[in-house]
This record gives structure tokens, C-alpha cells and sequence, in this order.
């Protein structure tokens, strides 16, 4: 979870980037979108306008990231009343990369609070946004976010073994949460944290981006509409080369596995996503090499199939230990629509294949859709935001975590007993209702 601190000599139109995304909090005055951010006295006095040190830059790649949208100038903004504030929990890459720098773009949610180890990284990303000193807290006193104004919900956005902790204390001092993906290291522990939340009357949301994202939700609709005739076949992997053995995907306490929960995950919540089907029974293999300190603890790569009612079967193929690979595939009796590159923050592209032209003049006909790269973190940030000001069940609740995670255990079980594993029919709807698209 490292940083990188911008050098003197970045341009004019980075900091004017950074200053719409500082806009973008209702917090920042527009005389000082070129220059600075707002800073607050520890007594809660009156802001003033205020140029932060060139070292209170945090570099966020996705300015310069390659695959970036196209960019817009972010607006027109609501009243500052009506935005739902976040603490950001756990200030890693995703965090600075992408969630951070999506509420630029964002309708309905700002950033208002931070919760890091580590304070001086805090204080800078802080300085960034406009968050006042006073709304930086740690994880032990985690519980301070209670009397922060401002705060209606927290972004978890810790390792997986973590995030039981956190949403139970989230939920014990009344804010909604919004919890990462996987949910937790067991169903179990998504249980309790389903309970705990229910419990205290907070909403729970498992950031699932990938089902609140154009084309996936187009996918999604020709299965729905029945474009693609019976859907038989998907065909999805997702597999990256992990590197540094250290890291903590490749502790199992903190992670729960290896490729399966981190990125085979999203083949999984694809598979029944896109069908509106849940497995009844799976099949898989793992592969956990000796000779390579980084499959110490976990494995490098997992493979399965999962049988559903209506007899289509999912074949997914998750790894850490190959070049970058991520493509989904969904075959149907009459067309077959699939997305190369997939699964990934931007850059995705969809296209689909049927017969058109009648008689002897049908012919296989390809398609390749213009759907809109949008912002996939901002969209699940203003749909959260949206359930907690319409009081609202989130459309991907614990109850969607849980049964990733009830999935993922009859898949390890399987892989270590060679067995085909069934599954029960959840014991709740797993997705909420359609939607909402504002405020």
C-alpha cells in the first residue's frame, strides 16, 4: 500500500485535475480550484483558503493511468447538504487510485473522513480533498468517526480478514457501511455481519462495481430480454502475476485463499449475476506449488465449473501466476455476446455475434455496441448514497456477499475432496430491487 509524492516539476493541468476532483466535495472554494484546498483550525473556526506544500501531494495513477476515461469537468454539483458523506477506511492503492478520485465524478456521495495507520499519509490525501484535520482518525479509535459531523457512511476498504471487525463496529456506532468484496474469510462471519447491521438498523452494501457498471448491466439485459436465445455456456477468466510474496493477498488469515476470492471472485458474481441463476452444485481443482515462497499459504490458481438449474454450467479459471488475463464469454442458442478485456476499472469492451438477413442471406453478424466508459466506483458510491437517503435496500446487500462466500467454500471443498459439491438455494434473495437512479 505504498505512495508516490508528486515532483515539482508536474504540470499545471495535473493540479487543475486534482482541484476539480477537490471540487467535486463541496468543500473547496472555486477561487482556490487552481491552487489549494481548504483548511480548517482544530477549534472548528472559520476556513480559510490555504496553498498545501508540494509535499502533501499523493500521486494517483489513474490521472495518468493509461486506460483513464475520457475525462470531465465534474458538475453541476447538488447543495452541500444533500451529498451523503463517506469515511474512507484504509488508505491503500485502491483507495488513492480509484475510490478517492472517483468522487470527482460522483452525484451524490463526498468524502468527509479517513481512517489510516498511518497519519502523515492521511493528513496529505486529506489536504488534497478538503478534509478537515479533525476528521482524520485511526483504527483504534475507529469509533470517533460517531461524533465527526458529516459522517453518514464508511467505505471498508481493508484486507478481507479485516472487514468482519470493522462492519460490526461500523454497525455498533449506527453508520451505513459499505464493505468491499470478498464480504469476509467465511459465511459465517457474513452472517454475523448481516445480523449486526440488522440489528442496528444501518444498511449494508458489498461493493459488487462490476454489476452497477453500462456494459455489464447491457450483458445482463440481452440475457434478461432473451437476445441471446437459452443461455448454455459462460466462459470467464481472471488472472493476473502476483509478485511480491509479502503482500498481504498471500496471507490466508488476511485473505481468506488466494486467486479465487481476489479475482476469481468476479467470474463467480458474473456467472450468477448475468444469469439470474444460483449454482446448484460445483466442481473444481487448485494448484498450490512448492517451490514458489509465494503459494506458501495459498493458492496460485483455481479452476472450476458450477452447474446450474436450468442446466447451464459456468466454467471460470482464476490465477497468480500468469501474464494478465480477463475475458467473459456467454453462449446462447441464438447469439453468443462476450467482454475482451473484462473485469477491469476501465478500458472494457463488448461485442456479440447472431445470424441476421433471412433465407439463404442469413448470415453470422457481429456487433461491437458504444456504451459509455463510466466511472465504476462512482456509480456504486451515488447508488449507495441513494439507498441511504431513500431509505432503500442496496441492490448488492450482504445477503449478495454471503453467497459468493457459501460458493467459494463448496469450491475449496470440492477441490480437496474431488467431489462434486452441491449447494443449497440461498435461504434469502441475494440481490435487492431494481436500481434507483436518484436521489
Amino acid at each position: 500500500m505504498d505512495k508516490q509524492e508528486l515532483s515539482p516539476s508536474d504540470t499545471s493541468e495535473t493540479l487543475s485535475r486534482r482541484s476539480f476532483l477537490r471540487a467535486a466535495t463541496g468543500t473547496v472554494a472555486a477561487t482556490t480550484l487552481a491552487t489549494g484546498a481548504l483548511a480548517q483550525n482544530e477549534t472548528g473556526g472559520t476556513a480559510t483558503a490555504t496553498i498545501p506544500p508540494q509535499q502533501n501531494y499523493v500521486d494517483l495513477s489513474q490521472i495518468h493511468g493509461e486506460t483513464e476515461a475520457a475525462e470531465h469537468a465534474p458538475g453541476p454539483f447538488l447543495p452541500k447538504d444533500t451529498r451523503v458523506g463517506y469515511a474512507i477506511v484504509g488508505l491503500g492503492r485502491l483507495s488513492l487510485n480509484q475510490i478517492l478520485p472517483a468522487f470527482g465524478t460522483s452525484k451524490y456521495a463526498k468524502p468527509v473522513a479517513l481512517v489510516s495507520g498511518d497519519r502523515a499519509k492521511a493528513q496529505k490525501v486529506a489536504a488534497q480533498y478538503g478534509i478537515a484535520d479533525t476528521h482524520i482518525t485511526d483504527y483504534a479509535n475507529f469509533e470517533r468517526l460517531a461524533q465527526m459531523p458529516g459522517v453518514d457512511a464508511i467505505y471498508i476498504v481493508l484486507p478481507d480478514g479485516m472487514h468482519k471487525e470493522f462492519v460490526l463496529r461500523g454497525a455498533k456506532i449506527g453508520k451505513h457501511i459499505l464493505c468491499e468484496k470478498p464480504m469476509a474469510t467465511s459465511a459465517a462471519d457474513c452472517e454475523v455481519m448481516i445480523e449486526a447491521c440488522n440489528r442496528a438498523n444501518v444498511k449494508l452494501m458489498i461493493a459488487y462495481r462490476q454489476q452497477y457498471e453500462p456494459m455489464n448491466r447491457y450483458l445482463q439485459k440481452m440475457v434478461a430480454d432473451g437476445k441471446l436465445g437459452r443461455l448454455n455456456s459462460i466462459l470467464s477468466t481472471n488472472s493476473q502475476n502476483t509478485g511480491d510474496p509479502t503482500q498481504w493477498r498471500l496471507k490466508k488469515a488476511l485473505a481468506g485463499g488466494g486467486a479465487l476470492p481476489d479475482v476469481g471472485i468476479y467470474c463467480l458474481n458474473a456467472a450468477r449475476f448475468l444469469s439470474g441463476e444460483e449454482p446448484d452444485e460445483v466442481h473444481a481443482t487448485i494448484h498450490q506449488p512448492k517451490d514458489d515462497p509465494r503459494f506458501a499459504e495459498v493458492e496460485a490458481r483455481c479452476s472450476f465449473t458450477a452447474h446450474f438449474p436450468s442446466g447451464l454450467i459456468a466454467t471460470c479459471v482464476s490465477a497468480y501466476d500468469v501474464h494478465r488475463s480477463a475475458m467473459l464469454r456467454l453462449e446462447g442458442s441464438k447469439a453468443w455476446a462476450e467482454m475482451s478485456p473484462a473485469f477491469g476499472y476501465h478500458g472494457s469492451k463488448v461485442r456479440y455475434s447472431m445470424l441476421t438477413g433471412e433465407g439463404n442471406d442469413k448470415k453470422d453478424t457481429t456487433f461491437e455496441p458504444s456504451i459509455e466508459d463510466k466511472d465504476q466506483f462512482a456509480l456504486e458510491l451515488d447508488h449507495f448514497a441513494t439507498c441511504v437517503r431513500k431509505n432503500v435496500q442496496p441492490h448488492t446487500p450482504g445477503e449478495e456477499g454471503l453467497q459468493d462466500q457459501r460458493i467459494i467454500e463448496a469450491i475449496y471443498k470440492s477441490a480437496a475432496t474431488g467431489r462434486t459439491v452441491k449447494i443449497a438455494p440461498p435461504a434469502k434473495p441475494t440481490r435487492g430491487p431494481a436500481i434507483p437512479e436518484k436521489i
